[in-house]
């Protein structure tokens, strides 16, 4: 069990026990406390003022010097979730959308928003049972909260939407009472709380990242053996070279890259050039400078997650209630961008050493295949690797530069941190993809130097592929092994 408690620092080390091991997540009774004590401040001062406080007795937006009478304050929440479920395209994955559920009931956790336990509550209910609210990925312009994906992820509280559980689409009212979990009924603020938030951004940052750290890994154990297998040397991951330019990131890829090619009997064999292309000789620096990207993308993050991000916000103990902009997605959106590009060099330098395997030199045959020309080999896995790369190229383009004014001007500058994220998933998906290339190719171009070995730690990496993907012998149909290889990188318990 897990206590979401305001005293306890949430990091992506625990965001990713939580995903593996699926323990109950409960509130704990300090955030009980905090949140019960917010609600009830919030209520008692409106009840004894009616002084306009932004999106509680006023309209949204540019309609926010519009009051509402205080019988109709149910009513203007209710309508703010409705109206604001226009979200459009494909469907948020379910493990984002299980992220986004915890991750909006920490951000209330800490009783500044003004909602009543039972909705943080609930929220935790969809989070434990596994069941999950459908939210679409366009909507959202990153700046007054993730509104229309959050409004989706929400809906169903008040059995209204839809939600996937156990496999099935069910409606939100169907899918509560199978529970016999009452709808909520949203008292002054808490719609707002809700729909105000970055959780959609969040929740797209916190999965690419962990991914992005596990990708890191790969690279390392996977360049290193494309290193072996081409026949290149070890001396630029020296540690006395990296201690001259000691970047954190470049002295992690450096020893890690060197403790893969400890004790291998192909390094003691004779080296064929002086000096290696920059794809296996300068992976220290390039890794290495993926790798400090997303250090700083996990600092972000990990502020974020211990963050209010809702507006306006509720200060009992001061007897206040401020109206600022923690909801804008500026700090996500560049460091998602930062992310998506530093995901990307890892596939772009990836695919210059699968292109180096395959071009035929240092005694590996052209494509890597025993008869070329009767036989292509792995000569198109190299064509869909590079038109990968390109693809990421486009997708790197920074969504963090662009700002369209919406709500009659009143929200004239917002993030696009929500297309930051979601492009950064295909990024991340595309140098899996890329780095499986690599590993497939590496594997094969490692069987021409038999009868020699690489590391211990490297043939039981190519030994537990080979129960995936076998040795291609003669040509064959390469879209599975293409898959599965991604799909290795993807879940392997990389050293």
């Amino acid at each position: 069990m897990y206590s979401l408690d305001p005293a306890t620092h949430l990091s992506l080390a625990t965001l990713e026990h939580l995903l593996r091991e699926r323990p109950k997540v409960v509130l704990s009774d300090q955030a009980r406390h905090r949140v019960a004590t917010c609600y009830e401040y919030l209520r008692n001062r409106l009840e004894q003022s009616d002084a306009p406080i932004y999106g509680i007795n006023t309209g949204f937006g540019a309609l926010c010097n519009t009051g509402i009478a205080p019988q109709q304050r149910r009513q203007l929440q209710l309508n703010l979730l409705m109206s604001h479920a226009c979200g459009t395209g494909d469907e948020v994955p379910e493990e984002v959308v299980r992220l986004m559920l915890l991750l909006k009931a920490q951000s209330l956790s800490y009783g500044n928003s003004g909602v009543q336990v039972a909705t943080v509550q609930r929220l935790l209910d969809f989070y434990n049972r596994e069941m999950y609210p459908v939210v679409y990925q366009q909507g959202s312009l990153g700046a007054s909260g993730d509104l229309a994906p959050l409004a989706h992820l929400c809906l169903p509280l008040l059995g209204l939407g839809e939600v996937n559980y156990q496999g099935y689409r069910l409606a939100s009212a169907d899918a509560l009472s199978l529970f016999s979990w009452p709808p909520i009924e949203l008292e002054a603020k808490e719609g707002l709380a809700l729909l105000n938030g970055t959780q959609f951004m969040l929740a797209y940052g916190v999965h690419c990242t962990l991914r992005a750290q596990r990708l890191a890994n790969a690279a390392d154990a996977i360049g290193a053996l494309s290193l072996e297998a081409f026949g290149g040397q070890n001396q630029p991951f020296d540690a006395r070279l990296h201690q001259l330019r000691p970047h954190a990131g470049q002295v992690t890829a450096a020893e890690r890259i060197r403790s893969f090619l400890s004790n291998s009997e192909l390094q003691d064999q004779p080296k064929a050039a002086v000096q290696d292309p920059y794809s296996f000789r300068c992976q220290p620096q390039v890794h290495g400078a993926s790798r400090d990207a997303f250090a700083y993308v996990a600092q972000v993050l990990e502020t974020e997650c211990n963050a209010v991000t809702d507006n306006p916000n509720v200060f009992p103990a001061d007897d206040a209630i401020l109206s600022g902009g923690n909801f804008h997605g500026q700090p996500l959106a560049l460091a998602l961008d930062f992310l998506a590009i530093a995901v990307a060099e890892l596939g772009g330098i990836s695919e210059r050493r699968t292109y180096q395997l395959l071009s035929g030199q240092r005694g590996l045959p052209p494509f890597l295949v025993a008869e070329p020309g009767l036989n292509s080999g792995l000569m198109i896995p190299q064509y869909t690797a590079a038109g990968i790369v390109s693809q990421n190229k486009q997708l790197c383009t920074p969504a963090s530069v662009d700002s369209i004014v919406s709500s009659n001007g009143q929200e004239d500058h917002v993030s696009m941190g929500a297309n930051a994220a979601t492009k950064a998933r295909r990024v991340v998906e595309n140098v899996e993809q890329l780095i499986g290339i690599e590993l497939l190719t590496a594997a094969q171009a490692l069987a021409f130097r038999r009868p020699a070995r690489t590391s211990a730690a490297l043939e039981q990496i190519v030994e537990d592929f080979r129960q995936k993907v076998a040795f291609v012998s003669r040509d064959r149909v390469l879209y599975p092994d293409l898959q599965a290889a991604a799909a290795f990188v993807r879940t392997y318990e990389w050293p």
